[in-house]
């Protein structure tokens, strides 16, 4: 996996496989590593995050599966790589109306429904940093994602591979050192965390659902698995066989949940600002009274280690995450527009528009309230998981044919190179 992240570089047509892995990732790592994971502490407690980390193995496979389909059936349309769901559904499944179905759901979704919490979390966490009014935040974010998405999918591609390290190695760092000056205290984090996932930890014995029930959602939300969104970045990737970016894309589900999540769930354990909340009222623990569950708990962590520092950091931090988000987002709702608006003229018109809604939804966003906000962005993510999960399942046996291709190529001594007449998939526009 990290011997494909950085082989093969872009063309005119396409992503480099780390652009491809970067763009994923953009989308990947978002509110939902910094909040979300917050979340799932308060409401499944501790042992949430073991369910986080279980749900990364199906994450991983699924991941590969809807990749390696993505680039198996992915086409060319104005001289650029395009795939995703609704390409692999027509093509695969021969299902025109399903393929309709999820573009639509995927322009719903990412277009309108999600990226509400990205610009929420941005506007709330900058105006309780620096007390800067959410449509100030609101108006920043529209003018900067204006530039890059009115700049094309090459530029998106660009900045994610720039943005995306920078972002993420700082946050690391961070939290690095957070862990580091508590470190007597991480064998009891660890422990705390695989005994409430069990319920055998006293205080959260009766939580076993919520644990598994809100680590499963905000695991699902935070690495977007089998939701769709990250075989539309592998599609654009420059490569000479399917597997090698179904693989790279497997490998984005394990640096979203085990790498970034776990930074922020032993941050926010090890330091113990964080509160559970009893499902029949009240609280089960209560380390922070009065603050809603969020980016506030990774801010207080990194407080304890470097006072007045956290608040502004994690505004910092989680502006970058989600700004990155916001771009993927933009990048899926484009594919899914190019898809389904097949004459040049009307295609180029129809991006416009979007464009303008997109930052529109954006600008809004951040004036909503963060329940609400959630509340869509989980419709938007059921929407498309439940349409895609059931066509990659279907559609497995082209994608396993694929990887044992390039298994028995490897065993060979070969660079793997696809050529789908060889494993019997027809229906192929670029595998000749």
């Amino acid at each position: 996996m990290a011997k494909y992240l950085f082989s093969g570089g872009e063309s005119a047509k396409g992503f480099s496989s780390f652009q491809a892995f970067a763009v994923a990732v953009s989308g990947r790592v978002g509110t939902g590593n910094i909040a979300g994971v917050a979340t799932a502490i308060a409401m499944g407690g501790p042992g949430a995050v073991f369910w986080m980390w279980a749900i990364a193995f199906l994450g991983a496979g699924s991941a590969f599966v809807e990749s390696t389909l993505a680039q198996i059936y992915k086409v060319e349309i104005d001289g650029q790589y395009r795939g995703g769901p609704a390409y692999y559904i027509e093509k695969g499944l021969k299902q025109k109306w399903y393929a309709v179905l999820f573009a639509v759901s995927t322009i719903l979704g990412t277009g309108l429904f999600l990226p509400g919490i990205q610009s929420n979390s941005i506007g709330a966490a900058v105006n309780n940093a620096f007390g800067i009014d959410t449509s100030t935040s609101g108006a920043i974010i529209v003018i900067l994602l204006g530039f890059i998405i009115f700049g094309g999918f090459k530029r998106i591609g660009h900045v994610a591979q720039w943005l995306v390290p920078l972002m993420t190695v700082g946050y690391i760092l961070v939290a690095a050192a957070v862990i580091a000056a508590n470190i007597s205290k991480l064998p009891e984090v660890f422990a705390l965390i695989f005994r409430s996932a069990f319920a055998a930890e006293p205080a959260f014995g009766g939580m076993l659902g919520m644990a598994i029930s809100w680590g499963v959602k905000r695991g699902i939300y935070s690495n977007e698995a089998g939701q769709g969104t990250g075989p539309m970045a592998a599609a654009a990737a420059e490569v000479s066989h399917p597997a090698k970016q179904g693989l790279v894309q497997a490998f984005s589900v394990y640096f979203d949940t085990w790498f970034v999540c776990t930074a922020t769930a032993v941050m926010i354990l090890i330091t113990g600002v964080y509160n559970v909340s009893d499902p029949s009222g009240g609280f089960i623990v209560e380390n922070m009274p009065g603050i809603e569950s969020g980016p506030a708990f990774t801010q207080a962590a990194v407080d304890s280690l470097l006072p007045g520092f956290g608040s502004g950091f994690i505004a910092f931090a989680l502006f970058f995450f989600a700004f990155t988000t916001l771009m993927a987002y933009y990048y899926y709702t484009e594919t899914n527009i190019a898809y389904l608006w097949k004459g040049h003229n009307t295609r180029v018109k129809a991006i416009f528009v979007i464009r303008l809604l997109f930052l529109a939804v954006v600008f809004f966003g951040t004036m909503r309230s963060a329940a609400f906000a959630w509340a869509l962005g989980d419709i938007g993510v059921g929407l498309m998981a439940w349409l895609n999960i059931v066509a990659i399942l279907i559609l497995c046996p082209p994608a396993l044919h694929c990887l044992r291709d390039y298994e028995k190529q490897k065993k060979n001594g070969q660079d793997p190179v696809f050529k789908a007449k060889d494993i019997g998939i027809t229906n192929t526009d670029l595998w000749k």
